[in-house]
């Protein structure tokens, strides 16, 4: 699952790929936000991202896409 997370007054978003999957991701973010805590999530290679949950501007979550080859 890829997640990109948009960080108020941060020029750059974060972009992670984790093994979670859409609703336990959800869940983590409304977790963070309704406590005022920190999103924390760990990546597939074993990074560890943790954002403060008072500057989250966004949180994208999407299913990465297989490349294609050719035309459609």
């Amino acid at each position: 699952m890829e997640v990109k997370i948009g960080v108020q007054n941060a020029s750059r978003e974060l972009s992670i790929y984790t093994s979670l999957d859409a609703d336990e991701l959800q869940e983590a973010v409304e977790d963070a936000v309704s406590s005022g805590g920190v999103l924390a999530l760990s990546d597939t290679k074993g990074r560890r991202i943790v954002v403060p949950a008072a500057t989250l501007a966004y949180v994208d979550i999407s299913q990465p896409v297989a490349g294609t080859v050719g035309f459609r």
